[in-house]
């Protein structure tokens, strides 16, 4: 992996390097293809470095980000693993990502994508691979390493969240009351290796349908089997998402101060099924419905998801477990440079069959330095828990949450 990662930097390094001497081409709209976005920096109008020939069959863009954080959170003294940690816990500074990638595409039918992660370690450190290969607008395959078709939080182009952290509801960990040779699963599906079809019909429906791995950002070796429940069925993730669009194709954002004048919208529903997901100890259903709005200087969403998990017979637990989460969130641009930020998060983390509920509302503020591609991203977020039986239930929710968290991140992109 250090040997792909130094070949790939002297790879970027070089194209750089061709691009200035070349003029520093510039794309044109003709040149611009959105199966090009990469789901870390929006291309979408931006001019910059790229490499293509003089025939116009080929194009090389090499893009980066870097976002710096620093973090304070404060915990309830059961909040922790240990009742005797202290309050103020997991602070300090944080390079959340530091990303260097490149994208482009050939003979007008390839696009592709590859990215390294600097920030991460082991299979994580490859971000993305892939190539996608259109058959026609409706009818692309890709193939690699890439976002699985679940969640509009985790769609969105990384560098272009309204908030520099997801909703808690979608990347955290459930509980269950066992203890068990298995990592509880979390809503978000994330990156994984697999082949998707996916297409975008009559400017209004795009529709995406893949089979992945089921292993996650980390794993980038073929390790499943067949499923024990169901041998004719292979051990994999099973994912699917359908988006539309009454108003066109939307933009994958959440705050583009180039982007004030849009009226978009979008409707989506998705599924997933990992089966014998987790170390091969449960069966992971996921049903998710989005509603995204963007309008002139607004961005409002929703978004909802639910999770059946049911252990595989081989643990000989008979019962299943249902979770739920939801979260709204506003953005608006008070200027173009500013944008004021808000969320409300719920999260039955326990499981529907035992009361209780997490709700996290946060406020954020959004500062973007136009014309240098640097973005200063504030954001508060407190913790509640309401509707639990027992207190020792309260206490067990919120275990390694902060109840108070207060974040900072400066992001630079290229």
């Amino acid at each position: 992996m250090k040997t792909f990662l130094k070949y790939a930097f002297i790879t970027t390094l070089i194209t750089l390097y061709a691009g200035t001497t070349r003029s520093q081409n510039q794309e044109t709209d003709d040149d611009y293809d959105k199966y090009v976005e990469n789901d870390v920096v929006s291309l979408a109008g931006k001019k910059g470095f790229s490499f293509s020939t003089k025939a116009g069959d080929f194009l090389f863009k090499p893009y980066a980000l870097v976002q710096a954080s620093g973090t304070l959170n404060y915990y309830d003294g059961p909040g922790l693993e240990t009742p005797y940690a202290d309050n103020i816990a997991n602070s300090g500074f944080a390079i959340p990502n530091a990303i260097l990638g490149f994208t482009g595409k050939a003979f007008n039918k390839v696009t592709f994508n590859l990215s390294l992660n600097a920030a991460q370690s082991g299979g994580a450190l490859l971000q993305q691979a892939w190539f996608d290969v259109a058959i026609k607008e409706a009818f692309r395959i890709r193939v690699g390493k890439f976002k699985t078709p679940f969640s509009h939080g985790y769609l969105t182009t990384l560098g272009e969240t309204l908030f520099p952290v997801l909703p808690t509801s979608l990347n955290t960990a459930v509980t269950l009351p066992y203890s068990l040779n298995a990592v509880n699963p979390t809503f978000a599906t994330g990156f994984d290796l697999g082949v998707q079809i996916h297409g975008l019909i009559n400017d209004r429906w795009n529709y995406q349908v893949g089979i992945f791995n089921g292993t996650g950002i980390n794993i980038n070796t073929a390790s499943k089997t067949m499923s024990d429940d169901y041998p004719w069925l292979p051990s994999l993730l099973y994912s699917a998402r359908i988006a539309y669009m009454p108003k066109g194709p939307i933009p994958s954002t959440q705050g583009n101060p180039g982007n004030l004048n849009d009226d978009k919208i979008s409707i989506a529903l998705s599924g997933a099924y990992n089966v014998e997901a987790e170390n091969e100890s449960s069966n992971d259903l996921r049903i998710g419905v989005e509603f995204v709005w963007i309008k002139n200087r607004w961005y409002l969403a929703a978004e909802g998801y639910f999770m059946n998990m049911k252990f595989t017979k081989r643990q000989m637990i008979s019962q299943a477990y249902n979770f739920w989460g939801a979260y709204a969130q506003a953005g608006y641009f008070f200027t173009k440079k500013l944008q004021g930020a808000l969320r409300y998060d719920l999260f039955d983390r326990n499981g529907a069959d035992m009361g209780g509920l997490l709700n996290m509302p946060a406020v954020g503020l959004n500062y973007y330095f136009v014309n240098s591609n640097l973005k200063l991203q504030l954001m508060y977020q407190y913790m509640g828990r309401t509707g639990h039986a027992t207190q020792i239930d309260r206490d067990d929710d919120g275990v390694g949450l902060p109840k108070h968290t207060g974040t900072v991140m400066l992001q630079y992109t290229f």
